[in-house]
């Protein structure tokens, strides 16, 4: 197997016919498809798999212990998202078992491929959840308590799906045994197609969060309200998605996004009561993330009063500047014949543990530069080759 040809065997997963690419979201039917196939390929290479209490699988090529060597990623995906994002990290270290395996080399450390959590937040809001749970950056009964646009609470899903909610937290034995933590990932951006390289080294993770802004005013008839007389939440909520992209524009180097806008009730005909945005906002460099959302914040409070709204504004997550553990980074550029070294806008699983154990990132070219979308895409070349550039760096990590 290649890990093109491991693409393809999971490729019909979570189709999204009506938005494009692919929706697989923490324990739906689609996520839960892609777990058991990850279970029966880690075996079929005779790893020994087991999942932590968090909900992560962890597929063992020896005897578990410290000071392991750990790679992987994640399954789950972006509404809409595309075929590499995830599980590229994933499909590359069953392939990279697979070729050390057909050399006859054994590690001499303990080595594991970790499948995480709710990476994407897709569908309950919050980012690496599987890796914050498994480090202790979330409350677990913040977790527990999430909710899915239906309704649907973290902790009723994931019982659902087999797991027992009530053992979420921290891991101190799950996290001890990682000694080194590398993921490969596919290039969000096009750095890549421009250096004429098909690997790149992850450098740092820019600060980056989500929060949601509540607007709420008074829900009325479309055509027996005045529009004096109104007090509407849409007013101050399109402000803001106005104002995001002019005040990350003014930054120079940040980035402003609202891609989720929820009116109640959402008739066509109906004014709304509320309406609730969220912002993803990241900038380069310091505080200038936060700076950059008190700033909108101020703005968001300002235009709802002028409409005679109020807005609540909560953070649902924050991750802050994240360099990459400089000794990992020189050996993998090192082993790797001087591939370059790239920042990104994107945030990882190896972002979360890099704040506890020695951390890492691959990125395999992106030509296309389009990420979180159908376009999403890397050359077969470029995957297998990814692949075995893996597979030279968990040699000399495991040795």
């Amino acid at each position: 197997m290649t890990a093109t040809s491991l693409l393809g065997e999971i490729a019909d997963v979570g189709r999204d016919r009506k938005r494009g690419g692919y929706s697989r979201h923490a324990f739906d039917q689609a996520e839960g498809e892609l777990r058991t196939w990850f279970v029966e390929r880690a075996q079929r290479l005779s790893l020994d798999v087991e999942t932590d209490r968090n909900g992560n699988i962890w597929a063992w090529w020896g005897t578990p212990g410290p000071d392991a060597v750990v790679t992987g990623s994640h399954l789950d995906s972006v509404p809409g998202g595309g075929a590499f994002d995830g599980p590229l990290g994933v499909v590359s270290a069953l392939d990279a078992v697979e070729i050390l395996q057909a050399k006859g080399f054994r590690p001499t450390k303990p080595f594991a491929v970790v499948v995480f959590a709710e990476e994407e937040g897709g569908r309950f809001g919050v980012p690496c959840l599987g890796s914050r749970l498994l480090t202790g950056t979330i409350d677990a009964d913040k977790a527990r308590a999430l909710k899915d646009p239906d309704g649907i609470t973290f902790a009723e899903a994931s019982a659902k799906a087999g797991h027992d909610p009530e053992r979420f937290g921290a891991d101190p034995e799950a996290l001890g045994r990682i000694g080194r933590f590398l993921e490969l990932h596919v290039e969000q951006g096009r750095g890549l197609i421009d250096l004429g390289s098909p690997v790149a080294v992850g450098d740092t993770v820019i600060a980056h969060g989500r929060w949601r802004f509540s607007f709420s005013g008074q829900g009325n008839h479309a055509g027996a309200t005045l529009i004096g007389d109104r007090h509407d939440p849409m007013l101050p909520a399109a402000a803001m998605v106005a104002a995001a992209r002019r005040v990350a524009k003014a930054t120079g180097d940040g980035r402003a996004t609202v891609g989720r806008l929820v009116p109640t009730p959402g008739g066509t005909n109906v004014i709304a009561s509320t309406v609730d945005i969220w912002l993803d906002a990241r900038v380069p460099g310091g505080d200038r993330t936060r700076a950059l959302v008190s700033e909108l914040s101020a703005l968001a409070k300002e235009v709802a009063a002028e409409e005679g709204c109020l807005v609540e504004i909560a953070e649902e997550s924050y991750s802050d500047t994240v360099t990459f553990d400089a000794a990992l980074r020189d050996d993998l550029g090192k082993w790797l014949g001087g591939a370059p070294e790239l920042p990104t806008g994107a945030g990882h699983d190896a972002g979360i543990l890099a704040g506890f154990v020695p951390a890492g990132m691959l990125y395999v070219r992106n030509p296309t530069g389009v990420s979180h979308a159908p376009e999403e895409f890397a050359e077969a070349e470029d995957v297998d080759h990814g692949a075995r550039a893996l597979a030279t760096v968990v040699e000399h990590m495991s040795t």
